[in-house]
């Protein structure tokens, strides 16, 4: 009885291992959701994205980053961001994490004096508070 047991967990925890691995392919096959009217995008229903856009939902809103796009840019490269695009007003990122290879976004839009900033998982539903201590990090950076 007890071996059936053991076996059965080692199979329940294969799955898992190969479910998160298919979802971390999954997520590297996405990209960045863009401007929308001009703003970054909302964050989804899931609790795995941050915004400090207005009208983000309090418990996903972070306050807006007091720097310029292009130290942004360099603060983003500082904690292991690869930018994947960039213009006068707008640039966009990715983040993959070690184990799985899950793929985030980080978005971020000029906006006078400060930068709007997005933070999101591709996959999954939660991020265990990933997203806000990236944006934390990036903030610490400048």
């Amino acid at each position: 009885m007890i071996m059936m047991i053991l076996k059965f967990l080692v199979f329940l925890t294969l799955g898992v291992c190969v479910l998160f691995f298919l979802l971390g392919l999954l997520s590297q096959k996405g990209k960045a959701k863009g401007l929308e009217n001009g703003q970054l995008a909302d964050c989804p229903a899931s609790p795995n994205a941050v915004s400090s856009e207005p009208g983000t939902q309090p418990e996903k809103y972070v306050e807006p980053l007091q720097a310029k796009l292009e130290d942004v840019l360099q603060a983003i490269k500082e904690t292991g961001g690869v930018i994947t695009s960039h213009s006068d007003n707008y640039l966009s990122a990715t983040y993959m994490s070690a184990v799985f290879k899950f793929v985030d976004d980080v978005e971020v839009r000029a906006d006078g004096a400060l930068c709007h900033i997005r933070s999101a998982s591709r996959v999954g539903y939660s991020d265990r508070g990933a997203n806000r201590k990236r944006v934390a990090a990036i903030r610490a950076a400048l």
